[in-house]
């Protein structure tokens, strides 16, 4: 009898911290109920005996009503709970990097008020449910590196708050629904890549007035020609249609102008400017897109025969004549550069490199040279150009043919823009012209750096090597340096600061790039010489380390490399290896003569350089960017580096308006992540290396700041 009241007692203290825990909270428990896995034991405080679930990871309240759920990175694993529709205010959900499964449920879209669905990177598959469009409020849509599949329901069209939809790495597959561009019009960013999208690109995606950075619908199946309406997206917008079934001319209007040839590889049925395939007859006239730059009364009436106003018979034979003419002049000019080709290393310009140099020297022909080592040395061999990768489609005739443009000049020698004739753009730096015996060691070296595979870092495409000379060839990445963006450089016209979102963006990218490299590179690599200056910026202002291991590189090759961490041992095998690219602004600008300043204390004391010594110089960044200073701040009649600089504003208890760059101004409703960065910089530049976070702690960091402010 004890014992049955017991359990009588014991049955009702249950049904009380049941009942005690509001509607909105057993719907969460339903949520964990649903979970098979939980290894980190996140949900550990998710308990019966609370109010309500406001005080739960991950889980944010306004109002004492569930607005974020928001557990990324958790590991999570099971299935999607419906329950989580009856979350009347739900405004934000954020699982990205787990691994859930299963099918989405339709019962979330009973949530009508959500603005964010983040998703990103489990394993969910299964078609989206058509009651998807129920979510007219939706502005973030991100179920990129997922299993999902079927068409996109036809309901996506009416969530018309849609800003960012990204879907990349599935198996969605079908046409877009009709109306996606005339009605998805505030899209800012579209990102359908690497799946089996089909039919043919709608013509009314030109209606998307505000995308930004790459619209991505490569390596998908999508056939038909190009539409012509693509060019009416905003010219800075980078169209990237690779790898897919499209024919037929490119057409040549707005957006699509200028664009190279590797917005369009992997087409074998595209024609026409930028690629090398030209289009029969009848594809361009059936295309009038596809001829950009003729009058509107091209051609003259009359079925094509010449009226009196046409040209004379003399003027047609004046043209052919002076074509002829203009085409040897040209061809005496490749012979005059050839022959400077073949005689660099005899006769060389006042910086010792064989470029003939016109005007500023901004633009020159490209004198590599070529095939002398085999009348300097027997016992070395002559190399080609060795591509690292198997999408380099140039050889080296190309290259010597190319235009090149100077770009940046150090001790490790002169970087240079390098635009083919098909149009791909590239950057060449050129190494020293001795260490005729450590050909192997280069090899090795440069091998290894051509494995290295990563957004955040430069990419090394191939490698040239004699005796004469050494070359590395990169992907150019076209908008400049990080020093060039947070300070701008003398004689630049307009200087636009960057917006605290943007360096947000680019913190976590440079981080993004350093954990790879301590931890998923091959030999746990370290960078040591990270500064502003070898940060640069692509498209979309997406931040690529360059300069990796530059010095090690050189010193085989035989120059003096005098880069300013040359104290650290550049022989030093467990040292990083990737050597850098160049961006259309110099690269080296003078941001690099504060190169000391980024390096930790400790390189000057010691020889083997560790993954803490990045940390510091990582630190150093943070600091530059939230200040918009350099690394040494004049304090009066002295000056003192930028850790020191802080570390007395923080003692002296200045104002943050104070300390931060006025650029940020308007921004000033996001102080409180600017604070927390800060927080993080001072953690960064500790003077005891065992002080420091890790890179991996530092961006688990910054990406809970990022989905904190969501």
């Amino acid at each position: 009898m004890l014992a049955f009241l017991a359990l009588i007692l014991f049955s009702f203290g249950n049904l009380v911290a049941v009942s005690s825990l509001n509607d909105e909270g057993v719907a969460l428990r339903s949520f964990k109920e649903y979970l098979k896995e939980d290894p980190e034991g996140s949900l550990n405080n998710w308990n019966y005996s609370d109010e309500t679930p406001c005080s739960w990871n991950g889980i944010t309240c306004k109002d004492q009503r569930v607005v974020s759920v928001s557990i990324p990175k958790k590991k999570l694993s099971g299935f999607l709970s419906p329950s989580l529709g009856s979350l009347s205010e739900l405004r934000h959900l954020n699982l990205r990097n787990n691994m859930l499964f299963g099918t989405l449920p339709s019962e979330l879209s009973k949530a009508q008020g959500l603005q964010s669905l983040v998703l990103y990177g489990n394993s969910f598959a299964g078609t989206l449910p058509f009651e998807i469009g129920n979510l007219q409020y939706l502005q973030t849509l991100d179920f990129s590196q997922n299993f999902f599949n079927g068409s996109l329901p036809e309901s996506l069209i009416q969530c018309k708050r849609l800003r960012n939809l990204e879907l990349s790495h599935n198996n969605f597959s079908g046409s877009l629904p009709n109306g996606f561009g005339k009605n998805l019009v505030s899209l800012e960013k579209l990102d359908l890549s690497f799946n089996d999208f089909s039919g043919s690109i709608p013509g009314d995606l030109g209606y998307l007035s505000h995308l930004q950075g790459t619209v991505d619908l490569s390596h998908n199946i999508f056939n038909g020609s190009i539409p012509a309406s693509l060019g009416n997206l905003p010219e800075k917008v980078y169209i990237d249609l690779t790898y897919n079934k499209l024919s037929g001319p490119i057409p040549q209007n707005g957006a699509l102008i200028n664009r190279g040839p590797t917005a369009f590889i992997g087409n074998p049925g595209l024609c026409g400017p930028p690629l090398k395939n030209l289009c029969s007859s009848d594809s361009e006239a059936s295309s009038p897109s596809s001829i950009p730059y003729l009058p509107s009364n091209y051609p003259p009436q009359g079925g094509g025969k010449v009226s009196g106003r046409g040209l004379s018979k003399g003027a047609i034979i004046a043209i052919i004549v002076g074509d002829l003419i203009g085409i040897c002049v040209i061809g005496l000019l490749f012979s005059y550069c050839y022959s400077r080709i073949c005689h660099c290393g005899k006769k060389k310009d006042e910086d010792g490199y064989g470029f003939e140099k016109g005007g500023k020297g901004r633009k020159d022909c490209l004198c590599f040279t070529k095939g002398e080592s085999e009348t300097l040395s027997e016992n070395v061999e002559q190399y080609d150009l060795v591509p690292l990768d198997a999408q380099v489609a140039f050889d080296l005739d190309e290259l010597l043919k190319a235009s090149a443009f100077v770009l940046g000049k150090s001790g490790i020698g002169i970087v240079y823009k390098v635009v083919l004739e098909d149009g791909l753009t590239l950057a060449v730096r050129r190494l020293g012209e001795g260490g005729s015996q450590r050909f192997k060691e280069f090899q090795t070296e440069v091998e290894a750096i051509g494995k290295l595979r990563h957004p955040n870092i430069v990419t090394l495409r191939a490698y040239y090597w004699s005796v004469d000379e050494k070359l590395l060839i990169y992907d150019f990445i076209p908008n400049g340096n990080l020093a060039t963006a947070i300070h701008g450089k003398p004689g630049m016209v307009t200087f636009t600061p960057l917006s605290w979102s943007t360096r947000l963006k680019i913190m976590k990218g440079v981080a993004k790039g350093i954990v790879y490299l301590h931890e998923y590179s091959p030999k746990k690599y370290v960078h040591g010489d990270l500064k502003p200056s070898n940060i640069l910026l692509g498209h979309d202002m997406e931040p690529k380390i360059s300069d990796f291991g530059l010095g090690r590189l050189a010193n085989i090759a035989g120059g003096s490399p005098t880069l300013q961490s040359n104290r650290v041992a550049s022989e030093n095998p467990q040292r990083g290896q990737q050597s850098s690219s160049a961006s259309e602004a110099a690269t080296f600008t003078s941001a690099s003569s504060f190169g000391s300043y980024y390096q930790a204390p400790e390189a000057f004391k010691v020889v083997k350089p560790s993954q803490k010594w990045d940390v510091y110089s990582y630190g150093m960044i943070l600091l530059e960017m939230l200040t918009g200073r350099t690394p040494l701040v004049q304090v009066g009649n002295s000056e003192m580096d930028l850790v020191h600089w802080m570390q007395l504003c923080i003692e002296e208890k200045k104002p943050v308006s104070d300390v931060l760059d006025p650029n940020l101004a308007q921004d000033a409703d996001r102080e409180e992540e600017m604070i927390a960065v800060l927080k993080i910089a001072m953690a960064c530049t500790q003077t005891s290396p065992e002080r420091r976070p890790s890179m991996r702690h530092v961006l688990d960091a910054l990406e809970r700041l990022q989905v904190s402010s969501h």
